[in-house]
């Protein structure tokens, strides 16, 4: 099961094969809710994105029965099951793991419904955290690059121990959703190590950053750990079977092995077939969230994290990404454009365009930078507008301005002597767009290979499934058992690469000056803008 931003989905894959046998999607009926609290109609203040546990369960209810009557499979035959979800997607829940949203008591309370990944309010708190930890000194922030993201765990949380103590207090626990569908489905309350450790600054040899830390950021917010626990567990972990109710509302066998929950980035690495240092892997959705994997520990600026088995048992992994990719586009395609069918078009004339040929450079920051800057404050321009400027022509711009970012995060990577030889990208982009990955190879001068393999998460999602039910001894052999066999690869184009070499100087010059020496200028219309709406 992969649960996305907007959607989730099933699928059934064959482990002697690898094969995806069936999928299934199912949309959210209530969506992203940014707008207005469903329960009230209160409009929600900027920068909030919520969501509907009740939508989670309804796609699980759904999409598996579906999968299950497409393909034929006897229920037997499901050994196991894998989940992904977006992170850090968070949600407090009663101490038997009832969500607080579902309660009649505290649906009308925006803080007792689950934050999504891209809930940016808490952005004031991760400002004040990061202040502190450079204030003293906190060695853990290097493992993050050096910043705290509003979009982790301990910004969401305090958010709320600010905002609404009563939601607070009442929350047992404050959990990733990967973590409370795992707990839905199997009744165990389990929660991994990953999340923990890119989400929530923990680490196996040093716990949580100390209680005196976020003290000193917020007087009275003693007790990191409260919320969260100190128990977490490997990945490809089991965390027992289906309970009964849920495996007959599923069409599944009570003896389908669980796995502990994962991310739905990270599960791309193994669903791609990697496991060796070296390849940068991109998932292409919503948002881009990069990955590699590597033997040693680097701290280096600008990352979103790197943590000890935190992707792949016995490496450490590494994360970075870029915000708004899909979401961008479908601002485009959708709020100027006008039209919601116009991706395919608008693709097709935007690939008659050379290199340069707009005379547009793009900066992608229309949900803010994650990585390498990581603010959520700065806002996404166009340069370069005259009055002969084309639809196509802005699309295209849009899409260099993907490629330009990833090429950027590439280089912070190598500059720290993290080599990347070529690039895997999975994800709906990947799969729909050649112009988006002859960009990507055209402005890094890399191979960029995309299997042809669907829905890449979930069967990552459910290689884990089958470590945890025992099929293989571990994820390094499911990969190598499942590793798609047919991929699609684009190769470099030297002389484009030439032009958007001096394209991307201009592109470095704007992102430099925007986002570091001169970001009051980006932080003060954001700021504008929010006065005007309070007012």
């Amino acid at each position: 099961m992969d649960f996305g931003t907007e959607s989730g989905r099933a699928v059934l894959v064959d482990l002697d094969s690898g094969d995806v046998v069936a999928a299934n999607a199912v949309r959210y009926p209530s969506a992203v809710i940014d707008q207005k609290l469903p329960s009230t109609g209160e409009r929600l203040p900027d920068d909030y994105a919520l969501q509907d546990p009740d939508d989670w369960v309804t796609v699980l209810q759904r999409a598996i029965p579906a999968v299950m009557k497409e393909s034929g499979v006897d229920a037997e035959q499901v050994v196991g099951l894998g989940i992904d979800f977006t992170s850090c997607t968070v949600l407090p829940t009663t101490s038997q793991g009832v969500p607080l949203c579902t309660l009649d008591e505290w649906r009308e309370r925006r803080h007792a419904w689950p934050k999504l990944w891209k809930h940016h309010a808490a952005q004031p708190v991760a400002d004040r955290l990061n202040e502190v930890a450079l204030e003293r000194g906190e060695d853990f922030l290097e493992r993050y690059g050096g910043r705290i993201s509003s979009e982790w765990y301990f910004p969401k949380l305090i958010e709320v121990w600010l905002e609404d103590r009563e939601v607070y207090d009442a929350c047992d626990s404050f959990i990733e959703a990967t973590d409370w569908v795992i707990w839905w489905l199997s009744g165990s309350q389990c929660r991994q190590t990953a999340t923990a450790g890119f989400k929530a600054m923990w680490s196996p040899e040093e716990g949580l950053p100390g209680a005196d830390y976020f003290e000193a950021a917020y007087p009275g917010f003693n007790r990191p750990g409260e919320k969260l626990g100190d128990t977490f567990v490997p990945l490809g972990s089991s965390a027992g079977t289906l309970r009964s109710e849920v495996a007959k509302k599923l069409k599944l066998s009570e003896s389908t092995a669980v796995a502990v929950g994962n991310v739905d980035a990270w599960v791309s690495v193994p669903g791609v077939g990697v496991e060796d240092p070296g390849t940068f892997v991109i998932v292409i959705g919503t948002s881009i969230c990069d990955m590699i994997v590597h033997p040693e520990e680097r701290r280096l600026p600008g990352i979103t994290g790197v943590v000890k088995d935190g992707i792949l048992p016995g490496l450490y992994g590494y994360e970075a990404g870029q915000a708004a990719v899909g979401d961008m586009l479908a601002w485009f395609v959708e709020k100027l454009a006008q039209d919601p069918d116009s991706y395919a078009a608008l693709e097709k004339e935007a690939a008659k365009l050379a290199p340069g040929e707009t005379g547009l450079v793009a900066l992608d920051w229309w949900n803010g930078n994650r990585t390498i800057l990581a603010d959520a404050d700065l806002t996404g321009a166009i340069f370069g507008l005259t009055l002969q400027t084309t639809r196509e022509e802005i699309y295209r711009a849009l899409l260099e301005s993907i490629a330009f970012g990833s090429r950027r995060i590439m280089e912070n990577f190598e500059e720290h002597g993290l080599m990347l030889s070529e690039i895997v990208a999975c994800g709906g982009i990947a799969e729909r767009s050649p112009l988006m990955m002859q960009l990507l190879a055209d402005t890094s001068g890399r191979r960029v290979h995309v299997p042809e393999v669907i829905e890449i998460p979930a069967r990552g999602a459910a290689l884990f499934g089958a470590v945890a039910a025992g099929v293989f001894d571990d994820i390094g052999a499911a990969i190598e058992a499942t590793r798609p066999k047919r991929v699609r690869t684009y190769e470099p184009d030297l002389d484009a690469k030439a032009t958007y070499d001096r394209v991307y100087e201009i592109y470095r010059t704007l992102y430099d000056t925007l986002g570091r020496s001169e970001v009051r200028l980006m932080h003060e219309l954001k700021r504008i803008r929010t006065e005007g709406r309070g007012a």
